[in-house]
Formats: C-alpha cells, structure tokens, sequence
C-alpha cells in the first residue's frame, strides 16, 4: 500500500558516502538545509532551542586559532556510556563520521543493587549543533518512549586530536522552562551504535560453500569496490557484529525421504540450536545456512518468527542461492543481509507503510531491504546502482530506533500494522493493468463455524500476454489481504514467516489463463483474525510486477455463534497461540508446541464427529505423512522422524469422505488426496495410489510458492 507523498523529494537514491564527513561538513549541510527551508538562526548564539523550533543552525566561528591548526580531530559520532549509581545512560552521538544522519538518541538503564533493567529511550530528532575549534555542543528536545520531566538536552563533547583518546560526553536535561535537571558523564564506548552477538551455522547437507565475502567491483554498481562481509556490510550501517565463534556444522546423519527443510522444522530447529538462545530481549541473532526448503529452489531465505520473543533468526538456502561465481557471491550477501535485516524490524522497501508508525513505501530504494526484481527497470538496473547500504530511514531506524523496537526479541516484527482505516483498500480511480484478483470460500453461505479455520481461494486471471509473478500466497510480502473486524477495525493480514523468494514471471495465455492459491487467513503474528462472531470483510491487493496494485472485490463471510456446548468446547480448544501456529504450519511434531497437539488430540477423543475434527486430522494427515528433523542441541546433530504412512493414511481419508459437506476448497481436497496417493506409494501400495489419484481434479493453475506452474 503506496503512503508516498508527492509534496516531497524522493530520498531513496543515495550517493555512497564511503568517505567520512568532518562535524564541519555537517554542520555546513545543516546550515545549508536550513536555509534551504527558509529557516534563520537564533538571533542570540547559545539560546536554548524553544520547543517549536528544533531545528536552528546556531552559528560557529570560523578559522580561531588552534595550537596546532594542521591536524585533524577525531569524530564525534559513536556510543557512549555512563557510570554511577541510580541511572545509567548509553548515549548515540550521529553527527560526522559515516553516513552522519544528524541525529542523538539514548537509552537509560535502572541500577538496582546488583541488576540493571531498562527503563526507556529518547532520541533527537533535529538537534541545533554549534561546532567549535575544540568543542562541539548539541541541543534539542528529545522524543521519548515514556513522559520526561526535563525533555530539552544539551550534549558537550570536547574535540581532540586523533592522536589523543576520545573525550567523554556531558550529558544535561532541562526541563522546558530551562530548569536543569539531570547531568551524566558519558565515556566513549565505541564508534559503533550498536554492538550485536551474530551465530552463523550450516547444516553438513549445504552443497556451496557458506558466504564469506564477495568483492563488490566485481560486477557493475553503485558503490566503490569495496570486500563486503555480513560482518563488514552491517559495520557500514553502524553496527558492529560480534562473531559467537560457534559456527558448528550440523551433522545430518539420517537422510529422511525428504532432505528439504519445511517452516515447522526450521521453527523446532531455532529453538534448540542457537547457543544464545533465550526466550529475552538481546543483543544476540542466528542465521543459519541450509541446503532447501520444501518451497524450492525459489525460496531465498526466511525469518523465523512464530512464537514467543521474535526476531531472533532467521535461514538462507543454498539451493538457489549457492556458488562461487561473481553473481552467486553477489546474491549470497545480498540474501544474508537480506534476512537479517528483518531480524532489526526492518520490513521490504514497498512495505513501510505496514510499519509502526507507517513510512511512505520506497518501491525504488536502492537498498539491502528491496528485491531487484521488484526494482524499476528490473534487476539489472537495481545491480547497477546498488551501492550495497541501507537507505536512509534505514539507517536512521538501526541506528536510532527505540530499543524495543530494534533489539531482537523486543517488539513484534512490525508491530501494530493494523490500519487506522480502509482507505489503503480503497477503489483505485483507474485500473489499466488488464489483471483481476478474485477471492472466494466455498462454504455454504460464505460463513464459518466460530474457532473454524479460514481459508480463503485467490485467484488471479488476466488479458492474454501479460507478464505477472505467481506468489499470491501473503507469505511472500506481494499480497496484502486486509480484514475489516465486525467492530469495523481493519487489519492487514500477516503470516508468521516471511519468505523472500526469487523473481519468477508467469505469462498468462492458452496454457495460463490463471492463477490460483489458499490462504489460511486465520492465525498470524497478531493472532487469531476471526476471534468474535459477526461479518467480516476481506479485500486483497496484488502488487503486479510493473508496480499496479490490482484490488480484489471484497469478500463478505461471517463467523456463527455456537449453538451448543460441544461448538463451545471445540472452539476453546482450538483457540490458542500454539494450535494457530499448528494450523499455519500444518502440522508439527515440535516440542515447543505440545500443548497445541495435546490440545487437538483431546479433541479427537472427544468431539471426534464434530466438523472442526476434520481440520485436526487434516494437519495431522500432512505432518504425518512427511519427514520432520530437528536438531539435538548437546549432541548437535539431527534426528529425522520418518513418514508414518498409514497414520497418514488413515487421517486424510476422513478429510477426504467429509470435505465436500463441510466445504473444503478443491485445491486443499487434491492436496490431501495426493498426500494419500503419496503415502499408498511409501507403503507399497501401488493400485490405491492410483485409484486416489483418479479423484485429483488437476488444478493446473494452482501457484505455491514458486512451485513450478503445472
């Protein structure tokens, strides 16, 4: 959804800065800017700034003699860190140096005896500089995460010579009457703004060698040639990643009928090998490297996160990623910077306006966060005029961010996307795109049983020669599906996993005229969407490849009250964190969602001919039916529980005999029907496999997730 506004300069086409900037030059672009914006300077230099007006440029004199005039000064810009008792600030100074945004932020910590917890963060977001031949002051109000009594700040920090050490930071608060208030004494820590504990492992299947760096001048872009690591790329942002020095490589000592990786696996897997693990907000990150996922070999790389703290790891797979040539060395940074940059909460350059608070969409960022297939002009031109760096607001956000909102298991990834309103789904005044999104349920009478999984049909159709992707599913961040509450709140749907996949073009005509898919709508990373009985409304955007957002109609279903005391039971027993992350999945034999399974079982046992049974054997049928792995963290090697074909068997061929009265849609009845023909053929039974697959009605135009179009 496209929040740009076309009042202002694009700020998404940024030169690469590699040389540093002197506080000088700062402060002469900052005077410049002013000017720019018809601002003037204070009449009186030293004022304090009043709380309107933020953004002065007092002036600094020029050309006072020094002792020694010829040597430069040490920059400014890094972390800093107070000592003492009661608070302790650490300190963000962004004003020379690298890619300076001209900006201040903070975070307090409380010491209580022998613990310190954190309280709060501030930031400035236009602070005044005066620049001095030995001294450097900043001023302005700051932006707080919780009310401040003394919200004005005014930051000295003494400039030395390079060859001397840094000078520390006085820190003091005002209140807006220019009342003081608090003073810290910040020393330098680092000219780092952030300091991150980075685990990289491999699973002993990955075929190419992991990533370690890649020669940017190697093939055209933007940027100087430069050896980009992980390590180095994000060191170019600001933050400096501590290796764990645990990059184990995790034996794979049983290869399962299926050796790809699926998302319950790579969920259970997270949980139990990241040697920093804890379920806490740290400065701590995972990312491991993996053969495949059972997507294919479109599917790049994804961020876990599911349960509990987010934003902890993420996966790259190799399959599509790996090699040593120049391109794949290219790809592989890239997809790795990539993943972890939603591990810091950053979301896809077309997705700001899904952030918290909402960004103007950037489609044509040059940066880590965009997809070159996205890019206008295609890949070629994203490649040519990348400079391998994060976009301003990028930057500003890893390095400035509140910390909850930064640090990985802090807040939710996007938190708090839901809309205000329904104006994003909106009617588009005109629609040229020759593309059509429809959506449908096949229930009877479009309405679900309240705690009933909500799958919703997209299909994509279009004129004869037009180029299109085929990810429809929201997974993949280019479907947005919005759902308007009873109450009239309106949410945007969002998956548990984001997948970041290759570009893929389908090209509609005789053998394609269309695309289809099923979204399970019901449970994502803000829980369950239809949590009351009324009517709801869902309208979807496909964001084509050439930039038009193609609106569905809107789809009107509704959630019944139960009417009897085993509707009520089934439904509390179908309502809960771990049973939605089931249902996502479909299916799981993880530990970590125990109660979820025990909670399914239980409703086997006793509502076994109840209609919402039929979704508890439906991901049971599937998860028994496949391979799961997981990883065995103390004897680090990986345990694979083979198919149980006949379990499986047994399940979906119940799914199969009821689908139709309780209105499944076709492409989920031939999903099951082909995962019994499977299991018939893992049992040897060779005539009950084709007599199954007799019963699939061939959707060919069904699209998964960059599975192959039939």
């Amino acid at each position: 959804m496209n929040r740009a506004d076309p009042t202002t300069a694009e700020t998404n086409f940024l030169s690469a800065t590699d040389r540093e900037f002197s506080v000088e030059e700062v402060a002469e672009i900052q005077t410049l800017d002013a000017t720019m914006a018809g601002t003037e300077s204070p009449a009186t230099p030293g004022a304090e700034p009043s709380e309107t007006a933020t953004t002065e440029i007092e002036p600094k004199p020029h050309k006072l003699p020094t002792p020694f005039p010829s040597l430069p000064r040490r920059p400014v810009s890094g972390r800093y860190r107070s000592g003492g008792m009661g608070f302790q600030l650490e300190l963000r100074v962004d004003v020379d140096g690298r890619r300076p945004v001209r900006k201040v932020s903070g975070d307090f910590y409380q010491l209580s005896g022998s613990t310190v917890s954190y309280f709060g963060s501030f930031v400035v977001d236009a602070p005044v500089l005066t620049v001095l031949p030995n001294l450097i002051m900043i001023k302005g109000i700051g932006r707080y995460t919780r009310s401040a009594g003394a919200p004005k700040i005014r930051i000295s920090i003494p400039r030395t010579f390079v060859f001397a050490a840094p000078a520390p930071a006085t820190v003091q608060f005002f209140t807006l009457t220019n009342q003081p208030g608090a003073l810290h004494v910040c020393q330098y820590v680092s000219a780092y703004f952030r300091t991150v504990q980075y685990e990289l492992d491999k699973v002993a299947d990955v075929t190419t060698p992991v990533f370690d760096h890649y020669n940017t001048g190697s093939l055209p872009s933007g940027g100087p040639a430069r050896n980009l690591s992980v390590i180095s790329g994000y060191a170019e942002a600001g933050v400096e990643f501590q290796a764990t020095g645990r990059n184990d490589v995790i034996p794979n000592l049983e290869e399962g009928a299926d050796a790809r990786w699926n998302n319950s696996e790579l969920h259970d897997s997270m949980e139990r090998h990241f040697s920093q693990w804890r379920d806490i907000p740290q400065w701590a990150v995972w990312e491991v490297a993996c053969q495949e996922h059972v997507l294919g070999t479109g599917l790049y790389g994804i961020m876990f996160d599911q349960q509990g703290k987010q934003r902890q790891g993420c996966a790259v797979f190799h399959a599509g990623i790996g090699g040593t040539t120049s391109d794949k060395l290219r790809l592989q940074l890239y997809t790795y910077v990539h993943e972890l940059g939603h591990c810091f909460n950053l979301l896809h350059s077309w997705q700001k306006s899904l952030a918290t608070p909402p960004q103007a969409d950037r489609p044509a960022a040059l940066s880590w966060m965009n997809y070159p297939w996205l890019y206008p002009g295609g890949p070629s031109a994203f490649w040519n005029g990348f400079a391998f760096q994060f976009d301003e607001p990028e930057i500003i956000h890893i390095r400035h961010a509140f910390r909850n909102d930064l640090i990985m298991g802090g807040s939710n990834f996007a938190v708090g996307s839901a809309l205000d309103n329904s104006h994003p789904f909106d009617e588009n005044l005109e629609d040229n795109s020759g593309l059509k999104v429809e959506l449908s349920v096949e229930k009877s009478g479009k309405s679900f049983l309240f705690g009933e999984p909500v799958h919703v049909k997209i299909k994509l159709t279009g004129r004869e020669g037009r180029t299109v992707h085929p990810y429809l599913h929201p997974n993949f961040g280019l479907v947005q599906l919005g759902i308007c509450k009873p109450n009239g709140d309106v949410l945007v749907y969002r998956p548990l996993m984001d997948h970041c996949v290759m570009g893929q073009a389908v090209t509609l005509g005789p053998e394609n005229p269309s695309l289809e898919d099923v979204i399970y709508c019901g449970y994502g990373k803000d829980g369950f969407y239809f949590d009351r009985t009324g009517f709801y409304q869902l309208r979807a955007i496909y964001n084509a490849p050439d930039g038009s957002r193609v609106m569905s109609n809107i789809l009107h279903v509704r959630v019944r009250h139960p009417v009897s005391v085993a509707d009520e039971d089934v439904a509390d027993l179908f309502c809960g964190q771990d049973q939605g992350t089931l249902l996502y999945l479909e299916g799981s034999d993880s530990e970590f969602l125990k109660h979820g399974n025990e909670c399914f079982d239980t409703v086997l046992e006793q509502h076994a001919d109840h209609p919402l049974a039929t979704y508890v054997r439906l991901i049971k049928g599937l998860n028994m039916g496949r391979v799961f792995k997981n990883i065995d963290t103390k004897e680090r090697r990986i345990y694979v529980r083979k198919p149980q074909p006949e379990e499986s068997v047994k399940l979906l061929s119940r799914v199969s005999d009821v689908a139709e009265s309780i209105g499944l849609d076709a492409i989920t009845v031939d999903t099951v029907n082909q995962s019994i023909a499977d299991a018939h053929l893992r049992s040897g039974n060779k005539a009950a496999a084709e007599a199954t697959q007799k019963r699939i009605k061939t959707h060919a135009k069904k699209t998964l997730a960059g599975a192959k179009i039939a």
